[in-house]
């Protein structure tokens, strides 16, 4: 297991990040990490229920879709959070079929706010999270045939799903995006510089992945992004 702890927009995070060991099923070596994971997270007086977001690496296709399965029975009620999940040979060193990584927040109060939001009809992911200053949104795909149009559906679709979330575009303070490796990166800039600007100080990184929960999907995109008028202090 990694672990990085940082001060992050007035706050305090941690980022934990882990394979699992086989030989187990999928569902075991996702209950393993998170075990794991919510034992780290109890010795800086954390639990599960502090996590903004989850981020599942499977190293197939099957592996992605159990593990999915596994985490949303995991992560319940007030535990809830924003997530996403890839299909990625190249993430693992080990011989596992699951690898995780968990995002935590140290709330900045007793009673901060903390709101799972759900789609409707529910999926077995969440839409949204809303936590202390923050809204996490959950990855975004599309289906469109093309690179180019599944960028402006994404960002369209991230735009409003920010409004219904209570803030806005020019309120992003980090986006990540995983592009297909069929893919190139250079498209992707060229294709982000000709959308809506982002904020000057908005983080962009970038990842490579060989699948999504879709199977026309190119792209993934996941946004962080500060609660309008309660910004941190």
């Amino acid at each position: 297991m990694q672990k990085r702890i940082f001060s992050w927009q007035g706050r305090e995070f941690i980022d934990l990040s882990g394979e699992a060991r086989p030989p187990a099923s999928v569902e075991e070596e996702t209950n393993s990490l998170f075990r794991s994971f919510e034992q780290e997270l109890k010795t800086h007086g954390l639990s599960l229920e502090n996590t903004v977001r989850t981020r599942l690496w499977g190293r197939d296709k099957e592996a992605r879709n159990l593990g999915t399965s596994a985490r949303s029975k995991i992560l319940t009620g007030s535990a809830k959070a924003a997530s996403s999940s890839y299909v990625s040979t190249q993430r693992f060193d080990s011989n596992g079929r699951i690898a995780l990584d968990l995002f935590a927040i140290r709330p900045s109060r007793a009673d901060a706010e903390r709101r799972p939001v759900e789609f409707q009809p529910p999926r077995n992911y969440l839409c949204y999270l809303r936590q202390d200053s923050f809204v996490f949104l959950s990855g975004y795909t599309s289906a469109a045939e093309t690179l180019e149009t599944q960028v402006s559906e994404i960002i369209k679709a991230v735009a409003g799903g920010l409004m219904v979330a209570g803030s806005m575009w020019d309120k992003l303070v980090k986006v990540s995006l995983f592009l297909h490796r069929s893919q190139k990166l250079e498209t992707l800039r060229e294709l982000l510089e000709s959308g809506p600007a982002l904020p000057a100080d908005c983080q962009v990184e970038f990842g490579f992945v060989e699948g999504y929960a879709g199977e026309k999907s190119l792209l993934e995109v996941e946004a962080t992004a500060l609660i309008s008028g309660n910004e941190p202090h």
